[in-house]
């Protein structure tokens, strides 16, 4: 259910707040990559969520370029 409403939020953004929520979900992955591997990340299951979240977020980005083309 949560993704539905992550998606949903993601679909009123503007493409400007797209790109900045990309770039935002873009670091947060870098930091969660190094804390993976210097053994520091605890929750192991947020790498997933975030590259997930960066997903939806480049697709919501794709869709609304299209729909600005047609």
């Amino acid at each position: 259910m949560k993704s539905k409403q992550r998606f949903a939020d993601l679909k009123v953004m503007t493409e400007d707040q797209l790109n900045d929520e990309i770039l935002k979900l873009k670091k947060e992955q870098f930091n969660l990559r190094f804390q993976r591997a210097t053994g520091q990340l605890e929750n192991t299951s947020r790498v997933r969520v975030v590259r997930r979240d960066i997903a939806r977020a480049k697709t919501v980005a794709a869709q609304k370029r299209a729909a600005a083309k047609k």
